[in-house]
């Protein structure tokens, strides 16, 4: 029934006579419906009693009833007409504390209810004796977070002394001698230190992603010197006999040990880097959304947090230190050549040995 009422249009309901919404509605005879005082003030100035819509006359004046059904759709049309009159609430406006369903812009907050409210349910303070004695204000969200907890009273200054919100009674109280300004006004000096903030975060965090980049450019400079140092090692051992391929391979597993270390090192440091870098975006998140607020109470209790940077290392002093290569083959390769010599050594003494024996023998001494 509400929904196909609220479709209908004023047309439906008003009284052919004055135009207006229907008032008592009584109905004709005939079927059709006018307000109470209007159509007897009609019959009043007619000879004959007579419907004003269709003509139809009637032998004596008719005794009107009230039509209760178009009476109270009547008044449901009212009462959704003046709902639909009141705004709704948008995303950035204070909604109505008391409808249900769809919430209605709230036009007052109350200070004593700790509630917002529409229009319509402001009415019962503009009308009750004891409620007219509350204290109005313009709308505001989460009431109960702007009141004092010790005055009961509004939030409404800073005190630059202790860093905190306080009321007018606050400065008659604990905080009498500290310097107060007005929320607005201490608002606008935190954001200006936002965006000094703002632009602090992202010089670290141009920092850090050049860090990376040298450490990634030096892992690949050292990469490329193990890879000609292993292809040197390879084109020289691999001409050599079989007897000397384990020090090929005892060259290539310590040219790659060095690297896997270098590069264990550069990936740890790289992942400590990225965790700042995530730490440094997800203030500068917080600042950007904090630098949108118009709110000035939560814009200064949220401020308190954003002073101090996350714990960050002091990427100054910190490098990968790649181990140098330089060298590695000369010493492998003077390493094969002792190796060498003492085979050569064990060679010429067996063999000197070996003449000796002939020689024992072949003399027979």
């Amino acid at each position: 029934m509400a929904s196909a009422i609220t479709s209908w249009s004023e047309e439906n309901f008003s009284c052919s006579i004055c135009l207006d919404v229907f008032s008592s509605p009584v109905s004709t005879p005939c079927g059709h419906n006018f307000c109470r005082t209007c159509i007897t003030r009609y019959w009043d100035e007619q000879v004959q009693s007579k419907c004003p819509v269709c003509n139809k006359l009637f032998d004596t004046r008719p005794d009107l009833q009230v039509n209760t059904l178009l009476s109270e759709m009547v008044d449901r049309f009212g009462t959704s007409v003046r709902v639909r009159e009141q705004p709704y609430v948008e995303p950035a406006e204070v909604p109505c504390d008391v409808c249900t369903g769809t919430q209605l812009k709230a036009v007052k907050s109350c200070l004593e209810c700790f509630m917002s409210f529409c229009q319509t349910h402001l009415e019962p303070h503009q009308r009750v004796t004891v409620l007219k004695k509350h204290r109005l204000a313009e709308p505001m969200d989460r009431l109960e977070d702007r009141m004092c907890k010790i005055h009961d009273r509004l939030l409404e200054l800073f005190c630059q002394t202790e860093q905190v919100c306080v009321c007018q009674f606050c400065t008659e109280g604990d905080h009498r001698s500290h310097p107060v300004v007005p929320l607005k006004e201490e608002y606008e000096v935190k954001m200006a230190q936002l965006g000094k903030i703002e632009a602090e975060v992202q010089q670290m965090i141009q920092e850090r992603q050049n860090n990376i980049q040298e450490i990634k450019d030096k892992i690949k400079c050292s990469k490329a010197d193990a890879d000609r140092e292993i292809a040197d090692g390879v084109q020289v051992i691999t001409a050599l006999m079989r007897c000397i391929e384990k020090c090929q391979d005892d060259l290539n597993q310590m040219l790659k040990e060095g690297l896997k270390f270098t590069e264990k090192q550069a990936e740890d440091l790289i992942k400590e880097l990225e965790q700042e870098i995530e730490d440094l975006t997800n203030r500068s998140s917080e600042v950007k959304q904090l630098s949108h607020t118009k709110d000035h109470l939560h814009f200064l209790q949220a401020f308190r947090s954003l002073k101090n940077p996350p714990p960050t290392r002091d990427w100054t002093t910190v490098e990968v230190r790649p181990p140098s290569y330089v060298g590695t083959l000369r010493r492998t390769l003077d390493q094969l050549e002792e190796t060498l010599n003492m085979e050569m050594k064990k060679l010429r003494d067996a063999e000197l040995k070996g003449v000796q024996q002939y020689e024992v023998d072949m003399t027979g001494s």
